[in-house]
């Protein structure tokens, strides 16, 4: 097989980049691809969608951990070849979902997905979606706090809501464990959020061995940190230091150089946002606001975190519309009021000051149009 620049692709064989997604479309949804006309929720968990054909296509949508075993996977595996023909597909919040093309195949994966005993069905309309959540301190090497842990302990308090559809709209919470937010928390009804306070530790000893200084000092989004001359063991050492005024508590410092730690295990915390979603109905996507700036890493149950989120919860539950999710109901009842009652006490950390913050981009196709006097 010869090259030719004029087809370099000719012949051509490799397996960079994913194979195509429409080869694990069911034959269903590869049918009516594009073409689906409404769906509906049957019961909690199980969606049924309509295609413009008259096909229909049933998915039962089953709670799962993020970081699973390889026997999970292979029973969900099993699950999918003795009753979707081997089809399944894994959700942006760690759900697994079933597709069958019939109504009858519905109620027999409902049985089989309870006789396993740790396959919730559920997550979908008025109620609370899986939580989705980042690495935490099983991978993670910035973590202000845990990711499975806090999620596992939160979900436990909350398992009905998940099951159910009781609440007045869908509720998706979120958890990051940095400020990095490899998690939604800038978009989620409640989201969990790990939070330094303290910045990076610097060891000087070490810093020149380990770390290139000029990429530390470059992976700075303030410009905090500056090349520095410091005197160890008697020698003039290559070092840095840290404006702790300009300092995020970011961590792409120790990202780029191990030398300069930023974990502290009485200054990592965890903050609560509230009220993000990027939903465009009845009102524009929102971002999340800052309602409770610290809260303690309590492992392994973070009790505190448990009640701040619950409580959040059932307040919403009690007191909003139908159809109106978090922060849509904390902007009607006003901010003011909703840190009442929830019983939150205000401080000035929950005011958005971020001098590089930019709150006038429109984030929506919603207009309101005014009428101008000439």
């Amino acid at each position: 097989m010869g090259y030719d620049p004029q087809n370099p692709l000719k012949d051509r064989i490799t397996d960079i980049g994913p194979p195509h997604y429409e080869q694990f479309f069911p034959p269903v949804i590869k049918k009516n691809y594009g073409t689906w006309l409404y769906h509906e929720i049957l019961q909690p968990g199980v969606l049924k969608h309509v295609a413009e054909s008259g096909d229909e296509v049933y998915t039962v949508r089953v709670g799962c951990a993020r970081l699973i075993s390889v026997e999970m996977i292979r029973d969900y595996c099993d699950i999918a070849d003795q009753h979707c023909d081997g089809f399944l597909r894994w959700t942006t919040r760690n759900n697994v979902e079933f597709m069958v093309d019939d109504a009858k195949k519905v109620q027999p994966l409902l049985d089989a997905l309870k006789a396993k005993g740790n396959m919730p069905v559920g997550g979908t309309g008025a109620g609370v979606t899986n939580i989705v959540h980042t690495q935490g301190w099983v991978h993670c090497h910035t973590p202000a706090t845990d990711a499975s842990g806090v999620v596992k302990a939160v979900m436990d308090e909350i398992f009905d809501h998940f099951t159910g559809m009781k609440l007045p709209a869908q509720v998706r919470i979120a958890l990051a464990c940095c400020l990095n937010m490899c998690g939604a928390v800038h978009c989620s009804d409640i989201a969990i959020l790990g939070v330094h306070r303290k910045p990076p530790l610097i060891d000087h000893e070490v810093i020149t061995g380990v770390c290139e200084i000029p990429l530390a000092i470059a992976a700075c989004p303030l410009g905090a940190i500056k090349p520095k001359t410091v005197e160890v063991n008697g020698k003039q050492v290559k070092s840095v230091t840290v404006n702790e005024e300009r300092c995020m508590f970011c961590g792409n410092c120790y990202t780029m150089c191990p030398a300069m730690p930023l974990a502290d295990p009485t200054g990592d915390g965890i903050a609560i946002l509230v009220g993000g979603k990027i939903s465009n109905m009845r009102q524009a996507p929102k971002f999340s606001k800052l309602v409770i700036p610290f809260l303690p890493n309590t492992p392994p149950r973070w009790p505190e975190t448990v009640a701040a989120v619950k409580n959040i919860l059932e307040v919403y539950s009690k007191d909003a519309k139908k159809y109106e999710r978090v922060g849509e109901w904390a902007e009607r009842i006003g901010w003011e009021k909703f840190f009442e009652k929830c019983n939150i006490p205000f401080t000035d950390k929950s005011i958005d000051d971020y001098r590089l913050a930019y709150d006038t981009w429109r984030t929506t196709t919603q207009f309101k149009f005014t009428s101008h006097i000439k």
